[in-house]
């Protein structure tokens, strides 16, 4: 069993002067990618944008040097997370949070995988302690970490083991203004979708969308449809039995539960504007059915959300792209949306009540 995360910290980092709002904590990401860059651009502009307080866990050492390759002016100042609501937006507030990072923009070493899961351990570790609103991951590189002993397919599975005993069950949900997505199944190969995706797969993915997207996204009634597996939804089994045999029970039984769920739809025709009006979120049978479609309408404003945790967590769509890691092309802009809504998500959860976020696709505004 991976060890958990390390204990609270001391009492010394406790500030006495509280904010009634804690900040978002930021993790620093994959340190040779984009993750420092973005982080650094969205401080950059947070007056302009109007962007809620957040502060960063990882190491200052590297935020300081990539701000400094980047020439971006900014102030980075270690602190507590109390004080990070009252320091923001004066500063860049850091809780410091794992090794000094040697590792250079594009070019990820040793330091990098303990790095990212150390950044990580502490944004939720806070989080679960109230010293923080809501986890917001920048990007990190599973082969890295794979490298340093790293057991898990991603960041959605080690937010699940790390949030409680026994660990609940995850679904990764793409949200933008213009299109919402779930993949029942994730990152596997898609020779093995079929035989993954199962009836109870389906029925407990869409109980934990329905339930979210309720309570978090303020959806009194959430509307999902269903994806086909196959070419025209399989065309009543005659292109394969999955969505007969899978799919279609597995609305039914969610129906039966007093959930929305419609389908099986085909892919080819689901996407478009006005199908898009039906639904507030679509569930698909595999990772590129329905990424490729959100990636392609709001590229830079599309957020991975993470349903069925305890605690908010929101995270940029996008990559390391060590490519262009220290070289100022990087675009914060998902970065950005995944701050406002983990900001207007825990809200709703602090607040205790559904409270209406901008309209989902279909939903009327």
């Amino acid at each position: 069993m991976p060890e958990r995360p390390e204990s609270e910290p001391s009492d010394s980092e406790r500030s006495a002067t509280a904010p009634s709002v804690p900040a978002l904590a930021l993790t620093l990401g994959e340190p040779a990618g984009i993750g420092p860059d973005i982080a650094l651009r969205a401080w950059e502009h947070r007056a302009e944008l109007g962007l809620p307080a957040f502060f960063v866990t990882g190491d200052p050492a590297c935020l300081r040097a990539r701000a400094a390759r980047l020439g971006v002016a900014v102030t980075i100042r270690e602190c507590a997370p109390e004080d990070a609501a009252r320091l923001f937006p004066d500063v860049l507030p850091v809780v410091p949070a794992g090794p000094v990072v040697t590792a250079q923009p594009g070019a990820p070493d040793a330091t990098s995988g303990p790095a990212a899961k150390a950044a990580i351990n502490a944004a939720v570790r806070l989080v679960q302690a109230g010293r923080a609103s809501a986890v917001v991951t920048n990007p990190i590189a599973k082969s890295v970490l794979y490298a340093a002993g790293f057991s898990f397919p991603g960041h959605t599975e080690y937010l699940a083991f790390l949030a409680s005993e026994p660990a609940p069950r995850p679904v990764m949900m793409i949200w933008s203004p213009e299109l919402a997505v779930i993949p029942a199944t994730i990152h596997i190969p898609i020779a093995e979708v079929a035989s993954r995706l199962t009836r109870q797969l389906l029925v407990e993915t869409a109980r934990i969308a329905a339930r979210d997207l309720q309570h978090r996204f303020g959806i009194a009634r959430p509307r999902l449809a269903f994806c086909g597996l196959n070419p025209h939804a399989g065309e009543e089994g005659t292109i394969g039995r999955e969505d007969e045999d899978v799919t279609r029970p597995a609305i039914e039984a969610l129906r039966a539960e007093g959930i929305d769920a419609r389908g099986p739809f085909p892919a080819d025709t689901l996407f478009h504007a006005k199908a898009r009006v039906a639904y507030d979120v679509v569930i698909g049978a595999y990772h590129d059915q329905v990424l490729a479609p959100v990636k392609t309408l709001a590229f830079d404003r599309a957020v991975n959300v993470t349903l069925g945790l305890p605690f908010v967590r929101t995270s940029p769509d996008h990559g390391t792209a060590f490519d262009i890691a220290g070289t100022g092309k990087a675009d914060p802009s998902s970065l950005i949306e995944a701050l406002r809504l983990a900001r207007r998500l825990a809200d709703v959860d602090r607040a205790g009540a559904l409270a209406p976020l901008p309209a989902l696709a279909g939903e009327p505004a």
